[in-house]
């Protein structure tokens, strides 16, 4: 048994959760989300809590079993809480400027660059960090990622969009005499 899958999700009150065949949607607070269950998987809720089985013991039931769990629990969270991922901007003269609902990004390149707003994502800017928020917690990555992917953070420098706490491994560059 998927030690994941098994697990039940409490439905915290002011969440309403509706299971229409292969349907599941989550109406809450911040908005409303709903996926597709895959054919083998099967979801019930009872008594405030959502419960997903698997018929079987084969390989896709067993590997759609905590993905789906994990899916609507994230569908729960999303839809109460909320998603959210912090960039930060490191470089001289790169900076990022707020343009209604989208962002303009002057990072180093002849032109600046400008990003949409997906639907459902919003932005925030304070100084050289962003912040991408949203109840999709896979719309959030995504967007972070492209945004992430405009000027990769490089490794000589350190110059470059990366993630708040990011990392990056540096290199030395060239020895010298």
């Amino acid at each position: 048994m998927s030690r994941i899958g098994r697990l039940p999700i409490t439905v915290p009150s002011g969440v309403e959760v509706k299971i229409d065949g292969e349907n599941v949607a989550v109406k809450g607070p911040k908005g409303e989300l709903s996926h597709v269950v895959a054919s083998p998987i099967a979801v019930s809720l009872e008594e405030g809590t959502l419960s997903v089985t698997r018929p079987d013991d084969e390989r896709e039931s067993r590997s759609l079993h905590g993905l789906t769990r994990t899916l609507i629990s994230n569908m729960i969270v999303g839809v109460t809480d909320g998603y959210e991922k912090q960039l930060e901007v490191i470089g001289t003269g790169y900076r990022v400027l707020a343009k209604g609902s989208d962002l303009e990004f002057a990072l180093g390149y002849s032109h600046p660059v400008p990003v949409k707003a997906p639907e459902g994502i919003t932005f925030t800017v304070a100084g050289n960090k962003v912040t991408v928020a949203g109840i999709d917690k896979q719309r959030v990555g995504e967007t972070a990622a492209n945004i992430r992917k405009l000027r990769r953070p490089d490794p000589y420098k350190g110059k470059g969009v990366r993630y708040a706490g990011e990392v990056i491994r540096r290199k030395a560059g060239k020895a010298g005499k």
